[in-house]
């Protein structure tokens, strides 16, 4: 299922994106994968919007156009087991 609102900013060497890349494909969830390592905006957009630019974090598009952020790859997994997947 896509999932246009949200966006995974992680890079491939990371073992909890790993996770939570995981958690998306055991779910048959199509999140754009954003990757702060082969793309510096990415990185760059992360830092403004957190102050860090610690991975995996989860973007998630808001009604009105803002975000929320979510870091802690448990904390995203459990968002997208009892949020995101109950909408398919």
């Amino acid at each position: 299922m896509k999932v246009p609102d949200l966006s995974l900013y992680q890079f491939d060497g990371c073992p909890y994106c790993a996770r939570v890349r995981s958690a998306l494909d055991r779910l048959g969830l199509d999140v754009e994968l954003r990757d702060i390592d082969t793309e510096p905006a990415r990185r760059q957009e992360l830092v403004a919007a957190t102050g860090t630019q610690m991975v995996p974090c989860l973007r998630i598009e808001q009604r009105g156009g803002d975000a929320r952020w979510m870091h802690e790859s448990a904390d995203i997994i459990r968002y997208l087991e009892t949020e995101v997947a109950r909408r398919g």
